[in-house]
């Protein structure tokens, strides 16, 4: 009777006793990422807990910026990437230069590039191609359609405005650093998601503003990045910009102010961020 209470209680330890498991937790990601749109993404599929470290341009979320930074485009050293022992470098295309991505890649550092998006479907592409890196498709779907729906409420918006107001984009590095946004950029494509008619026409990219062309522009509305506003000492201190207290926008108080990612990047935000642009410039 002895031997078989004996024989009881040992199977029932072995049943008792977990099984040893076989597999062992995939070890996080050390995610560095260069480009601020990226960076977006990255968060919004739901990763951003693994970024270590990324540049100054990625201010979204705000988490982002406690981070260190590896600086920004040419000022971007590969020592400096490497010595914070990433083993995933998420690059914008075209953002580091040659010979860093190639010590990179000597290094055996796993680099994956993406184009920056100038467009909504280049958002949506971008989107795709990162959650498809990441494994997640789904969730790719998921933001695709909360930007579509963005854009419906931007739509109904805009049906309700009679209005196109002119406006220009002007980018500001302090008083004697001060141009314009032409064809061609990024300004073109968020102004037409607005509804805007862009005065600075005829030229490519960006260009210094002078009185006379500011003048001549003569926009109803002055759209600048936060941080623009802010190099010039703030809005009090734009009559610094020689001419601008000649146009409309200035003498009716018409000077809008974005977040620079926010308005320029095209990232999960731009429907978001076109509505906005579109309401501040019908007030």
């Amino acid at each position: 009777m002895v031997r078989n209470l004996f024989l009881f209680l040992l199977l029932i330890s072995w049943a008792c006793k977990a099984p040893e498991s076989t597999e062992t937790a995939a070890p996080a990601r050390k995610i560095i990422t260069a480009g601020g749109t990226i960076t977006e993404v990255v968060d919004a599929l739901g990763f951003s807990d693994q970024i270590i470290a990324t540049d100054i341009t990625s201010t979204y979320p705000a988490t982002m910026q406690t981070l260190p930074s590896i600086g920004y485009r040419n000022q971007i050293k590969a020592e400096g990437i490497l010595a914070l022992g990433p083993d995933l470098v998420l690059i914008e295309e075209n953002y580091l230069t040659p010979d860093v991505v190639d010590q990179l890649k000597a290094a055996k550092v796993n680099i994956q590039v993406f184009k920056k998006p100038t467009t909504v479907e280049g958002t949506k592409t971008l989107v795709k191609e990162i959650a498809t890196f990441f494994e997640v498709p789904e969730k790719a779907k998921e933001i695709n359609a909360a930007l579509d729906a963005d854009l419906a409420e931007l739509d109904t918006y805009l049906k309700t405005q009679d209005s196109r107001p002119k406006a220009i984009f002007v980018m500001a590095r302090g008083p004697e650093t001060v141009f314009v946004a032409g064809d061609k950029t990024f300004a073109t494509e968020i102004f037409k998601m607005a509804n805007l008619e862009g005065t600075a026409t005829g030229f490519d990219e960006f260009a210094p503003l002078t009185p006379e062309s500011l003048v001549q522009m003569n926009p109803e509305y002055l759209v600048f990045f936060e941080s623009g506003i802010q190099s010039l000492g703030g809005k009090e201190d734009l009559v610094k910009i020689q001419g601008i207290d000649q146009t409309i926008a200035y003498k009716e108080g018409h000077i809008v102010a974005l977040d620079g990612q926010y308005l320029s990047g095209f990232g999960p935000r731009v429907g978001k961020a076109a509505l906005d642009l579109a309401k501040a410039t019908r007030q």
